[in-house]
């Protein structure tokens, strides 16, 4: 790993939790200076003790060695609140529906934070029958490419995996799409909400000016 659970967090959870040390310490058949020792810094939990003490606070041991505690949260999650993590050794791509603990390659994931496209990462939307049809503007080699490209309802996310000297597009059941989110390996996770009154013609925009322009249009018209 590269992280280990540090002092500071054991005692956040231990009073969090209204343990004494000694409390805590005899939870794990250890002794309270142990335990002192650990907050204080002068010390490391053995390996073998990081689960026990996981279960003690009731959390996982992702959780204890990441400092990050999950609290329930996630009942009214819905798909527009997707978090993306994407692995910087492997590509690995984990998505969630709320608040979680990532790992992957002994590594702690932060969720990828959603930018606007923008002219460098400009997204095509064509309606066709029951489908949209998707591309991005952007080159596909081995070095810089689209990683993902995901199109989410509130209650659905279509997720599809792109390759390096492949193509930048695909395609989407409508079924509700709202936002749709895609990758770039270099630039991180960018973002279009798909609009009433743009993306349902059988019409797409390539000119990110002329789209903003007719977005505004849109809202006026339609409300979001």
């Amino acid at each position: 790993m590269n992280q280990y659970v540090t002092g500071a967090v054991i005692r956040g959870l231990r009073e969090k939790n209204k343990m004494t040390q000694l409390q805590f310490a005899e939870k794990l058949g250890i002794t309270d200076k142990t335990v002192s020792k650990w907050e204080t810094g002068k010390g490391y939990p053995d390996i073998t003790l990081l689960e026990p003490i996981a279960d003690v606070f009731r959390i996982s041991v992702t959780e204890l060695i990441s400092g990050n505690t999950v609290s329930n949260a996630n009942v009214s999650a819905n798909m527009m609140r997707s978090k993306f993590y994407v692995c910087p050794v492997c590509g690995n791509v984990i998505h969630s529906m709320g608040e979680a603990v990532i790992s992957c390659h002994g590594i702690v994931l932060s969720p990828e934070t959603a930018e606007p496209s923008d002219e460098k990462h400009m997204i095509f939307i064509e309606r066709s029958e029951d489908e949209y049809y998707v591309r991005i503007n952007h080159s596909m080699t081995k070095e810089h490419y689209i990683s993902f490209v995901a199109a989410a309802s509130s209650d659905e996310l279509q997720m599809i995996k792109l390759y390096p000297e492949g193509r930048s597009e695909t395609r989407f059941k409508i079924r509700g799409v709202k936002r749709i989110f895609f990758y770039c390996n270099h630039h991180g996770l960018f973002y279009i909400d798909v609009v009433k009154g743009i993306d349902d013609r059988e019409k797409g925009y390539d000119d990110v000016q002329k789209r903003r322009e007719l977005e505004k249009v849109a809202d006026m018209l339609f409300g979001k």
